[in-house]
């Protein structure tokens, strides 16, 4: 899974698409939008460019639900997938910060009640943090449990909680200190974030993150409703050129919400904009810039951080690079940060088998353009 989203951000640096700096009547940015959607024609495209002073442009094209006329808008709410797994590692970050955690934490002290496994002994939550704690998904959170998740009655904390005691008291399904993507490890993360908080990882991202950034269009799951209470955009799955809308009400419109810590938040491009920035100002006065550098910097001979890949040197930037795409199947996020550039592009699309390809080449005809 990582293989693919590494060669994707990665391969986007080569990505193929007209310049935009030479599209007459239109702004660089606009052009290069409007290239990637008429060229991948995803169901809607929209994008932005941050630098330090927050969000510089932002733009939209297509439609909110395949075959319908209704435009897709810049009210509209878009799912994060796993670009979620970055907010998650900050939260975690601001409760370092607040000393209710600390990095390099141990399982023991995490989970303090929980009978854990000695093949787990001298792992710490850094190391589910940067996919190299040895946790495989199938072991856990397989498709016998994506069947079933959905339905299951029990509050979201306790359905995380079990998943931990699950992981934990058998031995590790991989191989420690080896990078394995996988998402259980963010479920992981989060589980410890509510025995931190004594309530959910929904409530904390709350109280920590949207509320102190000003996401006020922030949520968890399928978006619903645009920031005007109105009609939103769907996410799409495609059977072959067709795109199937789904219903945000209906239960397969989001992986199940236990995931939620490594893949459930949805909110707007602006909003998206306003969390990517504190990468750009060292924190912003959000996390102190030390913190940010901890969260972005992968260990010796390692590509992944703390929520984040670390590219190799590109050509467009000025300094190390993150970068991370997401995806439900249904919806397609991508964010490139270039933090001593002072600059981040991002993408979104309610298309999840074109707004990949999409979101790939809006960026790279953004970074072109600057």
């Amino acid at each position: 899974m990582i293989n693919r989203r590494h060669v994707l951000a990665v391969g986007a640096a080569a990505a193929v698409a007209p310049s935009a700096a030479r599209a007459e009547g239109e702004g660089a940015f606009e052009a290069a939008l409007t290239a990637a959607f008429d060229t991948v024609k995803p169901v809607a495209l929209a994008g932005g460019v941050v630098m330090d002073e927050g969000l510089v442009w932002s733009g939209v094209r297509g439609v909110r639900r395949a075959g319908r006329d209704d435009p897709a808008t810049l009210d509209d709410r878009w799912h994060l997938g796993s670009n979620t797994k970055a907010m998650t590692a900050a939260l975690f970050a601001r409760l370092v910060e607040q000393g209710r955690a600390r990095w390099a934490m141990p399982l023991a002290e995490a989970f303090p009640d929980l009978t854990i496994d000695a093949g787990w002994d001298g792992a710490t939550l850094d190391d589910f943090m940067t996919h190299t704690a040895g946790l495989k998904d199938e072991a856990v959170m397989g498709m016998a449990w994506l069947m079933t998740a959905r339905a299951d009655p029990r509050s979201l904390a306790t359905q995380r909680r079990a998943i931990v005691e699950r992981a934990l008291s058998a031995p590790p399904s991989g191989v420690r200190g080896t990078f394995a993507y996988g998402n259980a490890n963010y479920v992981l993360v989060g589980a410890a974030i509510e025995v931190i908080t004594g309530g959910s990882w929904e409530e904390a991202m709350q109280a920590e993150v949207f509320g102190p950034l000003g996401l006020t269009s922030a949520g968890f799951g399928a978006p619903g409703t645009n920031i005007s209470g109105g009609a939103n955009a769907w996410g799409h799955r495609r059977t072959g050129e067709t795109a199937l809308a789904t219903d945000p009400a209906d239960p397969g419109s989001d992986n199940p919400l236990a995931l939620g810590p490594a893949g459930t938040v949805h909110m707007t491009a602006a909003d998206y904009a306003r969390f990517l920035k504190v990468f750009l100002t060292e924190g912003g006065g959000w996390l102190k810039p030390e913190t940010v550098r901890r969260l972005v910097t992968p260990g010796e001979g390692r590509t992944y951080a703390c929520g984040w890949i670390v590219l190799p040197p590109q050509p467009w930037a000025r300094g190390p690079v993150i970068a991370h795409e997401g995806s439900n199947t249904l919806w397609h996020a991508i964010a490139l940060v270039d933090p001593a550039g002072g600059r981040a592009v991002l993408g979104l699309s309610n298309d999840g088998g074109r707004g990949g390809p999409a979101c790939q080449a809006q960026a790279m005809g953004i970074l072109r353009a600057l």
